[in-house]
């Protein structure tokens, strides 16, 4: 997982509320079970006509946001399913962090494990850098936990410390146990040594029956 520290870029400035997995990433593009492609279906509901074109006044589809890596959102952002494929349907359409005054917990886990920074304003806040993202970029920086703009704008946020720490030295659930690599090879040779008997115990023939 690649490590987020600080981020300066255009910002999507969506804001809808109570946006669901099922409109981040339709239900009948669940059957993928790798996250590359994903992207182009995000929003699929908002960025394309029912003939498959697409709707030129969908905010994905203007030239100013395509490929923007900050999304704003509103309240409740990945309510509904939990589906993993939202997070990875965002990511892949470049997304590395959003901005929202709420997330669904389910979602909010989902976007950490894959590497994007779910940032909690409040509604106040949320609502300037709306009108702001429409302008100029946007500044999150994760080590000391605050979202700038370049009209002097500073809004701190909180995140649990784990998280942080996870992402900012991006380490997903691989990297944070072969950060115990050591410590796990010394149990399996004291195991080894005083039960040879286990299966995958050092010297056990394991192609006997």
């Amino acid at each position: 997982m690649q490590a987020f520290t600080l981020l300066t870029g255009t910002a999507i400035p969506f804001g809808q509320r109570n946006i669901d997995t099922d409109v981040i990433i339709p239900a009948r593009h669940l059957k993928a079970i790798t996250k590359a492609g994903l992207g182009v279906w995000a929003f699929e509901t908002i960025r394309y006509n029912e003939d498959g074109s697409e709707n030129p006044n969908a905010i994905f589809n203007q030239s100013a946001y395509k490929g923007a890596p900050i999304l704003i959102a509103g309240d409740n952002f990945g309510c509904g399913s939990s589906r993993e494929h939202a997070a990875w349907a965002l990511g892949d359409m470049g997304v590395k962090a959003i901005i929202a005054p709420s997330y669904s917990d389910i979602f909010s886990g989902n976007a950490f494990k894959n590497g994007i920074l779910a940032v909690v304003l409040p509604q106040e806040a949320v609502d300037r850098l709306l009108e702001v993202a429409k302008e100029a970029e946007i500044t999150i920086d994760l080590e000391n936990q605050v979202v700038t703009t370049p009209y002097q704008d500073r809004f701190e946020f909180q995140i649990d410390p784990f998280r942080k720490h996870c992402l900012l030295n991006g380490l997903d659930e691989i990297g944070i146990t072969l950060q115990m690599a050591d410590k796990i090879s010394a149990f399996e040779a004291t195991r080894d040594a005083a039960k040879p008997w286990l299966p995958g115990a050092a010297g056990l023939d394991r192609k006997a029956s």
